[in-house]
This record gives C-alpha cells, sequence and structure tokens, in this order.
C-alpha cells in the first residue's frame, strides 16, 4: 500500500457531475429561504430550485394551499408560493396556523350555529391595516394583523362569536371587533393607556384589552379583561384578569376550544362554560355533572368580590326502567373558600322549578354563587322522590366542583387622574351607543344558589 505522502490527489467534486435526483432530494428537505438562496449560486441549482414539485411543500406548510386550489388558480406551485409571499409574507410565521383556526371556527360554526356566520367580515387590505396604525400612533402586532387579512372580526351583533353567558337578571355575548371598530375604542387615558379593545358586549360594555405597549404595569401584547379598583384613591386604577399573553395564543387557544367541543351550544350561540371532566357523579341511574365560568364584569378585586356561574346537568340512564322516573324535591350545598370557611344552604327544588327525570331525560340549569376569596368549591345532594312510589326518598350526590380566578394583575397609574369623559373613546359617533368601558358594578350579592 502507498504512503499517504504518495497517494495521488483526488478530482475535485463537481456539482455538474452529481446526479439529480439526489440533489432534488437534498433541496426538498431546505426551507423556501434556503430553496431561494440556491437560485443565485449558480445556473444548474437555479433549474433545480425552481422544480415544481419543491415548492408543493411549502405552498401547503405556510399558505396552506390545496391541490383543488392550485388547480383552480392554473399556477404552478412555485408562482402560488412567490405571489403569496409578496402579499402576506410578513405573516409566515403565523398564517397557517392562524388560517388553520379560522377555518377549523367555520367549518364548526356552518354545523352547529350557521346564523354566525353571516355575521363574519371579509378581509382587509394591508393599506387599511397601516391606516390603523397611523390613526392611533401605535403598531399593531403581526398576529392581529395577519387574522384581519384572513377575517375582519364580525358585525356587531348577538351572539358574539367570542362567546356567550346568561344567568335570570344577566346577559354577555362578546363580538370579535373588526379593525375600524377596535381603531375607535383605542384608549389613551389612565389606566388603559395604549391599549385596544378586542371584543364588545351591546349589553355589558365589556371589552377584552390587547395592550400595545408594556405601560401601567402591563406586559407588551398582553390580553385583559379590565375592573375598576373601587378602593384605590387613584380612580384610574384598575385591576387586570388576564386571558391571553398574545393574540396569537388568545384566538387559537379559543378557538379550539370550540371546535373539540369544550364549550356547549345553547340556543345557537357558544356559552363559555369550563367542563372539568372528574365533575361528574353517578348515583344509581342518574348522572350529574358541571361545568362552570368566572364573570370579570360582575367581579372585584377591591374589595374581593369572586363572581362564579355554574352549569348542572342532571341525566338518567335511557336504559333505566321506567319505574326508576322520579321528581327533585330539595337540594344542600356545602360551600367552602379557600380560607376553609363553609357555608350550608338547603332548600326546595331548583332555580324555582322541581323537575321530573325520567329514562334517557336529561335537565339542566344555571346558577350562581359568590367568593371573597379567589378560590372554593361546592358539593353537595340533591333529594328525589320516586313517582311510583312516593314514599320513597332518595339522595343524588352533586359532584365537588373547584372555581378558580383567573390571575390578575393590579395597576396603579402614577400620573393624576383626568376627567374620563374627555379621554375615552365610544365605539361609535352615535350618542346612545354603549361606552367600550361601561361595565356595571358589581352586584355585591348572588341571586341564587340552585
Amino acid at each position: 500500500m502507498a504512503a499517504p505522502s504518495d497517494m495521488e490527489p483526488l478530482a475535485a467534486l463537481s456539482l455538474e457531475l452529481l446526479p439529480t435526483d439526489p440533489l432534488l432530494l437534498i433541496l426538498s428537505f431546505l426551507d423556501y429561504r434556503d430553496l431561494v438562496s440556491c437560485c443565485y449560486l449558480n445556473r444548474r441549482l437555479n433549474q433545480l430550485s425552481s422544480h415544481d414539485p419543491l415548492w408543493k411543500r411549502h405552498c401547503k406548510k405556510y399558505w396552506l394551499i390545496s391541490e383543488e386550489e392550485k388547480s383552480r388558480r392554473n399556477e404552478s406551485w412555485k408562482s402560488i408560493f412567490i405571489s403569496t409571499y409578496s402579499d402576506l409574507g410578513r405573516y409566515i410565521r403565523y398564517y397557517a396556523t392562524l388560517k388553520k383556526a379560522w377555518d377549523d371556527l367555520e367549518k364548526y360554526l356552518g354545523q352547529w350555529c350557521p346564523r354566525m356566520i353571516g355575521s363574519l367580515k371579509e378581509s382587509v387590505r394591508e393599506e387599511d391595516l397601516d391606516a390603523v396604525e397611523a390613526q392611533i400612533h401605535c403598531k399593531l402586532p403581526d398576529d392581529y394583523r395577519c387574522s384581519f387579512r384572513i377575517h375582519n372580526g364580525q358585525k356587531l351583533v348577538v351572539p358574539g362569536l367570542m362567546g356567550s353567558m346568561a344567568l335570570s337578571n344577566h346577559y354577555r355575548s362578546e363580538d370579535l371587533l373588526d379593525i375600524d371598530t377596535a381603531a375607535g375604542g383605542f384608549q389613551q387615558r389612565l389606566g388603559l393607556k395604549q391599549c385596544l379593545p378586542l371584543t364588545f358586549c351591546i349589553h355589558t360594555g365589556l371589552s377584552q384589552y390587547m395592550a400595545l405597549e408594556s405601560v401601567e404595569g402591563r406586559n407588551k401584547y398582553e390580553i385583559f379583561y379590565q375592573c375598576p379598583d373601587q378602593m384605590a384613591r387613584n380612580p384610574s386604577a384598575i385591576v387586570m384578569f388576564i386571558t391571553g399573553t398574545s393574540y396569537l395564543e388568545w384566538f387559537t387557544s379559543y378557538v379550539n376550544k370550540v371546535v373539540t367541543g369544550g364549550y356547549p351550544i345553547i340556543r345557537d350561540q357558544i356559552f363559555r362554560y369550563v367542563h372539568d371532566k372528574e365533575c361528574v357523579a353517578t348515583t344509581g341511574d342518574i348522572t350529574v355533572s358541571v361545568s362552570t365560568s368566572f364573570l370579570p364584569e360582575l367581579s372585584s378585586v377591591h374589595p374581593p368580590h369572586y363572581f362564579f356561574t355554574y352549569r348542572i346537568r342532571i341525566e338518567m340512564s335511557k336504559d333505566a326502567l321506567p319505574e326508576k322516573a322520579c321528581q327533585l324535591d330539595s337540594r344542600y350545598w356545602r360551600i367552602t373558600n379557600a380560607k376553609g370557611d363553609v357555608e350550608e344552604v338547603q332548600g326546595p327544588g331548583v332555580v324555582g322549578e322541581f323537575p321530573i327525570i325520567s329514562p334517557g331525560r336529561v335537565y339542566e340549569y344555571s346558577s350562581c354563587t359568590t367568593f371573597s376569596t379567589t378560590s372554593g368549591y361546592m358539593e353537595g345532594y340533591y333529594t328525589f322522590h320516586c313517582l311510583y312510589y312516593k314514599d320513597r326518598f332518595f339522595n343524588v350526590t352533586i359532584p365537588r366542583f373547584h372555581m378558580v380566578c383567573p390571575t390578575f394583575k393590579e395597576t396603579n397609574p402614577n400620573e393624576p387622574a383626568v376627567d374620563e369623559d374627555e379621554d375615552s373613546t365610544a365605539t361609535d359617533d352615535t350618542e346612545d351607543q354603549p361606552r367600550v368601558l361601561d361595565i356595571p358594578e358589581p352586584s355585591g350579592h348572588c341571586p341564587h344558589r340552585s
């Protein structure tokens, strides 16, 4: 064997000598940026990088372009990618995620809440979003802008896209604001400086806001419900119940909850009750399950008053014998707050009714409770009597269910207070339009615990 020093030098590996198929395979693993860079290296890579099937993966990954849409557009995959990138390129990190969320939501609404589809608005142009930034003198986050390139929110109608909540004397339904209405409600007043409303409830005036700058104790792009601090010396001080850390996280997590059935559909609208799968108890043939919701618009941190509503489902198995039919007589609740303080409540019926339960029948109702602590739980039982054996009574367990206030932050603007009427902006020029910030005072008590 020849010594290493005697070995002849290897011939330089030429790109031109490499076969096409292995090169195409290598190029298929490149991201779109690297694929574009290859176009500028030499003639052969330029030709290979323009191989149309290479761009199919990128069109599907970043723009969700289907085979059907490609056929309809009658363009190559590469030209579709380039033309879409020229329009939406700044959103390439967010577009596929938000487009899928919108597509999933529309498909779900079409099946379960069809009248809500008609309230969605078409997309807006880049120029429209740029004009809003110029109007409010603040930059909009790209994930927020991207969503509006898909759908410009919805009309101010009921029911709202972002969920409803109803009690006997209270109703909330939140619309996802279009960009112009949101810009009209942009805040510069103390307590809500540089905050943009994302949602609006026509009935309560409640909004969820997004902070466009890190001011007054907020993190940039944080999303929250605002609640007045009734005990602060500065009337501009508020408490924020945090609902999201970015628009992308806020919107997609909500949509995921909707389309996976996490929120019930009641009267053709989305109700924001959260069901814990462990909150189910079966006694004989009767099953009781519970879902809960926190109501920020009726809550207060100072003074401590946390308002929760719960929805209870009582169902008798369809396989139960007919003679198992029964009627609810009374309820018993054991209510415990975070300090361990216990309150017991007992009374006839539920919400003024004495429902009859028979095989396969479901009875549902909503009620509410308040805590002076940020969390608490309830448990108890219903007393029923048999319809066929009227002297036979039995108890049905209500599973323990917990209620927890969302994370909140307190703000205390250092600047002196200003007249709210001079700085707040209504969502419409009409004088009788509810103001974005007109939130009812907490009621101070719960109407009933049923």
